[in-house]
């Protein structure tokens, strides 16, 4: 009796079916980085918005009433809110001085300018909220957002974003400004205590990516 050995059959894929998986493969990860993109400019386009929409309010303020808000002498006459009888704070903790610009810190302590101008915006309508709210924006990566006179050697008022990342800010300077953290009308810096309009940056000539910064943008 005449014995043979059984065939062994190789078990694998074919090419076919190998590019199948490779164009798979290359369209998910296609996917995931078109959306991280999506993501990176959606956070980008956050930031322009939020800039773009205090300084149309404040600018409206202005044009309005012909005085900054938070500096307004005279909004605790011009908003009926201040003077109903149930004030708070009182009309005397709700004036600013009326010399045209905003003083106080940008992260704002109770009753100064750059506090009261949250509340004059909001008395005004040109931002949601109550009059007697002094509270702080806040943008997309969870940092406040304030604005004060001078920062960072930059003139005028401006408008301080906290806590974004490096690579973001990257992004951000070579669309609208120098690149540099030094320079120029968008400067940044590593710690908040350093954001008034009478010391230089101390982040350094570059950007790092992981890194979180203040940064300031002119009005």
């Amino acid at each position: 009796m005449l014995i043979t050995n059984p065939v062994t059959r190789q078990v694998g894929f074919t090419l076919v079916e190998i590019a199948i998986v490779l164009v798979i493969v290359g369209l998910l990860v296609g996917g995931v980085l078109k959306g991280q993109e999506m993501i990176l400019n959606a956070k980008l386009k956050k930031i322009e918005r939020d800039r773009s929409g205090i300084a149309t309010a404040i600018l409206s303020y202005q044009d309005r009433y012909r005085q900054m808000p938070g500096d307004d002498d005279q909004a605790s006459v011009r908003f009926a809110m201040y003077s109903d009888g149930d004030d708070d704070p009182a009309p005397a903790d709700i004036n600013g001085n009326g010399d045209g610009t905003l003083e106080g810190d940008w992260i704002a302590a109770a009753n100064s300018e750059t506090a009261n101008q949250w509340k004059h915006l909001r008395a005004s309508g040109l931002i949601p909220g109550d009059g007697d709210d002094a509270t702080q924006l806040r943008n997309n990566y969870g940092g406040l957002i304030g604005v004060r006179d001078s920062s960072l050697l930059i003139s005028g008022h401006v408008t301080i974003f906290g806590s974004i990342e490096g690579s973001i800010i990257k992004i951000l300077e070579s669309r609208l400004d120098d690149g540099s953290p030094e320079s120029g009308h968008i400067q940044s810096d590593v710690t908040q205590a350093l954001m008034d309009g009478n010391a230089a940056s101390s982040a350094g000539a570059t950007y790092l990516d992981s890194a979180r910064y203040f940064m300031a943008m002119g009005l």
